[in-house]
Protein backbone atom coordinates (compact mmCIF):
# COMPACT_ATOMS: atom_id res chain seq x y z
CA UNK A 1 0.00 0.00 0.00
CA UNK A 2 1.36 3.53 -0.68
CA UNK A 3 2.98 5.35 2.85
CA UNK A 4 3.61 8.84 1.45
CA UNK A 5 0.31 11.35 1.50
CA UNK A 6 0.68 14.81 0.66
CA UNK A 7 -1.63 17.42 2.93
CA UNK A 8 -4.01 18.87 -0.30
CA UNK A 9 -5.72 16.19 -1.92
CA UNK A 10 -4.93 15.76 -5.04
CA UNK A 11 -8.78 15.22 -5.96
CA UNK A 12 -12.00 16.98 -3.99
CA UNK A 13 -15.67 16.42 -4.61
CA UNK A 14 -17.64 18.60 -2.69
CA UNK A 15 -21.51 18.48 -2.86
CA UNK A 16 -22.18 16.70 -6.40
CA UNK A 17 -25.39 15.86 -7.04
CA UNK A 18 -26.40 14.29 -10.65
CA UNK A 19 -30.02 13.28 -11.91
CA UNK A 20 -30.60 11.46 -15.09
CA UNK A 21 -34.01 12.41 -15.72
CA UNK A 22 -36.37 12.58 -12.14
CA UNK A 23 -34.18 10.39 -10.74
CA UNK A 24 -31.23 11.50 -8.39
CA UNK A 25 -28.27 9.01 -8.45
CA UNK A 26 -25.88 11.04 -6.39
CA UNK A 27 -27.44 13.33 -3.47
CA UNK A 28 -24.92 15.84 -1.79
CA UNK A 29 -21.55 13.66 -2.33
CA UNK A 30 -18.47 14.79 -0.46
CA UNK A 31 -14.91 12.89 -1.23
CA UNK A 32 -11.24 13.29 -1.88
CA UNK A 33 -8.55 11.38 -2.67
CA UNK A 34 -4.62 12.01 -1.64
CA UNK A 35 -1.47 11.55 -4.03
CA UNK A 36 -0.55 8.21 -3.57
CA UNK A 37 -4.01 7.08 -1.97
CA UNK A 38 -5.65 3.94 -3.31
CA UNK A 39 -9.27 4.26 -2.56
CA UNK A 40 -12.11 1.61 -3.40
CA UNK A 41 -15.96 2.65 -3.72
CA UNK A 42 -17.86 -0.33 -3.15
CA UNK A 43 -22.02 -0.84 -3.30
CA UNK A 44 -24.58 -2.78 -5.03
CA UNK A 45 -25.58 -2.08 -8.30
CA UNK A 46 -27.42 1.13 -8.55
CA UNK A 47 -26.10 3.07 -6.33
CA UNK A 48 -23.94 5.46 -7.76
CA UNK A 49 -20.41 4.19 -7.77
CA UNK A 50 -20.02 4.34 -11.79
CA UNK A 51 -21.53 7.84 -11.87
CA UNK A 52 -19.71 9.37 -9.72
CA UNK A 53 -16.41 7.91 -10.97
CA UNK A 54 -17.51 9.63 -14.36
CA UNK A 55 -18.45 12.82 -12.76
CA UNK A 56 -14.48 12.53 -11.56
CA UNK A 57 -13.39 13.76 -15.11
CA UNK A 58 -16.60 15.14 -16.55
CA UNK A 59 -17.72 11.99 -18.92
CA UNK A 60 -20.76 13.05 -16.96
CA UNK A 61 -21.29 16.23 -16.14
CA UNK A 62 -22.52 17.13 -12.60
CA UNK A 63 -25.88 19.16 -12.56
CA UNK A 64 -24.17 20.76 -9.07
CA UNK A 65 -20.80 20.82 -6.94
CA UNK A 66 -17.57 21.12 -7.29
CA UNK A 67 -14.96 19.07 -8.40
CA UNK A 68 -11.26 20.41 -7.66
CA UNK A 69 -8.51 18.81 -9.11
CA UNK A 70 -4.70 20.04 -8.53
CA UNK A 71 -6.17 22.75 -7.00
CA UNK A 72 -8.73 23.48 -10.25
CA UNK A 73 -12.48 23.48 -10.43
CA UNK A 74 -13.03 21.34 -12.94
CA UNK A 75 -16.45 22.26 -12.76
CA UNK A 76 -15.75 26.14 -13.42
CA UNK A 77 -16.28 27.44 -17.06
CA UNK A 78 -13.05 28.80 -18.15
CA UNK A 79 -11.11 25.55 -17.30
CA UNK A 80 -9.39 23.81 -19.98
CA UNK A 81 -11.06 19.88 -19.26
CA UNK A 82 -9.28 18.43 -21.62
CA UNK A 83 -6.07 19.64 -20.83
CA UNK A 84 -6.95 18.56 -17.05
CA UNK A 85 -8.54 15.03 -18.29
CA UNK A 86 -5.28 14.24 -20.11
CA UNK A 87 -3.74 13.62 -16.69
CA UNK A 88 -6.70 11.65 -15.53
CA UNK A 89 -6.19 7.89 -17.12
CA UNK A 90 -10.13 6.18 -17.20
CA UNK A 91 -10.16 2.41 -17.73
CA UNK A 92 -13.17 1.08 -18.56
CA UNK A 93 -15.48 -2.27 -17.90
CA UNK A 94 -15.38 -2.70 -21.62
CA UNK A 95 -12.12 -2.01 -22.80
CA UNK A 96 -12.77 0.43 -25.60
CA UNK A 97 -10.18 -0.61 -27.96
CA UNK A 98 -9.81 0.63 -31.35
CA UNK A 99 -10.46 -2.49 -32.93
CA UNK A 100 -9.03 -1.71 -36.30
CA UNK A 101 -5.84 -0.85 -34.42
CA UNK A 102 -2.80 -3.19 -33.31
CA UNK A 103 -1.83 -3.25 -30.02
CA UNK A 104 0.70 -0.61 -30.59
CA UNK A 105 -1.41 1.99 -32.12
CA UNK A 106 -3.70 1.80 -30.07
CA UNK A 107 -1.19 3.09 -27.33
CA UNK A 108 0.35 5.40 -29.44
CA UNK A 109 -2.88 6.99 -30.81
CA UNK A 110 -2.85 9.42 -27.75
CA UNK A 111 0.41 10.24 -26.55
CA UNK A 112 1.06 11.45 -30.91
CA UNK A 113 -2.23 13.36 -31.29
CA UNK A 114 -2.64 15.14 -27.90
CA UNK A 115 0.75 15.33 -26.40
CA UNK A 116 2.50 16.17 -30.25
CA UNK A 117 4.93 13.39 -29.33
CA UNK A 118 7.37 11.83 -31.56
CA UNK A 119 6.49 8.77 -32.81
CA UNK A 120 10.00 6.61 -32.14
CA UNK A 121 9.39 8.35 -28.40
CA UNK A 122 5.82 7.07 -28.53
CA UNK A 123 6.81 3.71 -29.19
CA UNK A 124 9.32 3.52 -26.48
CA UNK A 125 6.72 4.74 -23.93
CA UNK A 126 4.17 2.16 -25.48
CA UNK A 127 6.62 -0.68 -25.01
CA UNK A 128 7.49 0.44 -21.34
CA UNK A 129 3.84 0.33 -20.29
CA UNK A 130 3.42 -2.83 -22.09
CA UNK A 131 5.94 -5.00 -20.58
CA UNK A 132 4.48 -3.32 -17.48
CA UNK A 133 1.43 -5.30 -17.99
CA UNK A 134 3.24 -8.13 -18.87
CA UNK A 135 2.55 -7.60 -22.69
CA UNK A 136 5.58 -7.07 -24.41
CA UNK A 137 5.32 -10.38 -27.00
CA UNK A 138 1.49 -8.48 -28.52
CA UNK A 139 2.76 -5.18 -29.69
CA UNK A 140 1.84 -5.85 -33.02
CA UNK A 141 -1.23 -8.32 -32.17
CA UNK A 142 -4.31 -6.94 -33.43
CA UNK A 143 -6.71 -5.67 -31.13
CA UNK A 144 -9.65 -8.54 -32.53
CA UNK A 145 -7.04 -11.46 -31.65
CA UNK A 146 -6.72 -10.70 -27.73
CA UNK A 147 -8.39 -11.97 -24.90
CA UNK A 148 -10.73 -10.32 -22.76
CA UNK A 149 -7.96 -9.94 -19.94
CA UNK A 150 -5.35 -8.82 -22.75
CA UNK A 151 -7.77 -6.42 -24.04
CA UNK A 152 -8.16 -4.89 -20.32
CA UNK A 153 -4.11 -4.93 -19.50
CA UNK A 154 -3.99 -3.00 -23.32
CA UNK A 155 -6.16 -0.61 -22.23
CA UNK A 156 -4.44 -0.01 -18.82
CA UNK A 157 -1.09 0.06 -20.65
CA UNK A 158 -2.87 2.60 -23.02
CA UNK A 159 -3.88 5.00 -20.15
CA UNK A 160 -0.76 4.98 -18.82
CA UNK A 161 1.00 6.50 -22.24
CA UNK A 162 -0.48 9.87 -21.49
CA UNK A 163 1.39 10.43 -17.78
CA UNK A 164 -1.73 10.67 -15.74
CA UNK A 165 -1.49 11.89 -11.92
CA UNK A 166 -5.04 10.06 -11.41
CA UNK A 167 -6.13 6.45 -12.72
CA UNK A 168 -9.69 5.56 -12.32
CA UNK A 169 -11.09 2.22 -13.27
CA UNK A 170 -14.57 1.48 -13.69
CA UNK A 171 -15.56 -2.27 -12.91
CA UNK A 172 -12.42 -3.42 -15.18
CA UNK A 173 -12.63 -7.17 -13.77
CA UNK A 174 -16.36 -7.65 -14.26
CA UNK A 175 -16.59 -7.92 -18.07
CA UNK A 176 -14.21 -10.81 -17.62
CA UNK A 177 -14.25 -14.55 -17.18
CA UNK A 178 -13.47 -15.52 -14.06
CA UNK A 179 -10.00 -17.08 -14.47
CA UNK A 180 -8.79 -14.45 -15.89
CA UNK A 181 -9.84 -11.51 -13.64
CA UNK A 182 -6.36 -12.60 -11.61
CA UNK A 183 -4.22 -11.20 -14.43
CA UNK A 184 -6.11 -7.53 -14.29
CA UNK A 185 -6.06 -7.41 -10.65
CA UNK A 186 -2.34 -8.18 -10.63
CA UNK A 187 -1.18 -5.60 -12.89
CA UNK A 188 -3.39 -3.06 -10.42
CA UNK A 189 -1.59 -3.81 -7.12
CA UNK A 190 1.38 -3.35 -9.07
CA UNK A 191 0.89 0.19 -9.83
CA UNK A 192 -0.69 0.28 -6.62
CA UNK A 193 2.69 -0.53 -5.23
CA UNK A 194 4.15 1.96 -7.49
CA UNK A 195 2.48 4.59 -5.81
CA UNK A 196 -0.69 5.61 -8.60
CA UNK A 197 -3.22 7.32 -7.07
CA UNK A 198 -6.45 5.20 -8.07
CA UNK A 199 -10.04 4.87 -7.28
CA UNK A 200 -11.62 1.63 -8.34
CA UNK A 201 -15.38 1.11 -8.53
CA UNK A 202 -14.72 -2.92 -7.93
CA UNK A 203 -16.66 -6.16 -7.03
CA UNK A 204 -13.53 -7.43 -6.29
CA UNK A 205 -13.57 -7.41 -2.24
CA UNK A 206 -10.89 -8.80 -1.72
CA UNK A 207 -8.80 -6.37 -3.80
CA UNK A 208 -10.94 -3.87 -2.19
CA UNK A 209 -9.22 -5.48 1.10
CA UNK A 210 -6.16 -6.39 0.36
CA UNK A 211 -4.59 -2.84 -1.55
CA UNK A 212 -6.91 0.17 -0.56
CA UNK A 213 -5.89 2.55 1.85
CA UNK A 214 -9.49 3.52 1.79
CA UNK A 215 -12.62 1.80 1.17
CA UNK A 216 -16.16 4.16 0.12
CA UNK A 217 -19.50 2.25 0.87
CA UNK A 218 -22.14 4.09 -1.39
CA UNK A 219 -25.78 3.16 -1.02
CA UNK A 220 -28.86 4.70 -2.44
CA UNK A 221 -26.94 7.86 -4.11
CA UNK A 222 -25.01 8.73 -0.74
CA UNK A 223 -21.64 7.86 0.60
CA UNK A 224 -22.93 6.04 3.80
CA UNK A 225 -19.94 5.12 5.06
CA UNK A 226 -15.84 5.33 4.82
CA UNK A 227 -12.87 4.02 6.21
CA UNK A 228 -9.54 2.03 6.12
CA UNK A 229 -10.13 -1.22 5.04
CA UNK A 230 -9.63 -2.91 8.29
CA UNK A 231 -12.39 -0.56 9.77
CA UNK A 232 -14.99 -1.50 7.20
CA UNK A 233 -14.31 -5.33 6.53
CA UNK A 234 -14.09 -6.47 10.36
CA UNK A 235 -16.10 -3.45 12.26
CA UNK A 236 -18.75 -1.47 9.67
CA UNK A 237 -20.84 1.01 12.24
CA UNK A 238 -23.67 0.58 9.76
CA UNK A 239 -26.31 -2.30 9.21
CA UNK A 240 -26.73 -1.67 5.79
CA UNK A 241 -22.76 -1.99 5.07
CA UNK A 242 -22.76 -4.94 6.94
CA UNK A 243 -25.55 -6.10 5.02
CA UNK A 244 -24.03 -5.58 1.92
CA UNK A 245 -20.00 -7.17 2.99
CA UNK A 246 -22.22 -9.95 4.70
CA UNK A 247 -21.49 -12.58 1.85
CA UNK A 248 -17.71 -11.99 1.79
CA UNK A 249 -17.40 -11.64 5.54
CA UNK A 250 -19.37 -15.24 5.86
CA UNK A 251 -16.56 -16.68 3.11
CA UNK A 252 -14.20 -15.51 5.03
CA UNK A 253 -15.24 -16.72 8.64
Amino acid sequence: MATFMTTEPLIRVEGLSKSFGSHLVLKDIDFAVNSGEVVTIIGASGSGKSTLLRCMNLLETPDSGHIWFHGEDLAADRVNINRLRERIGMVFQSFNLFNNMNVLDNCMLAPVTLHKMGRADAERLVRRNLEAVGLSDFVNAPATSLSGGQKQRVAIARALCMKPDLMLFDEPTSALDPEIVGEVLGVMRDLAAEGMTMVVVTHEMAFAKGVSDKVVFMDQGVIAEEGSPQEMFTAPRLPRTREFLSRYLEDQG
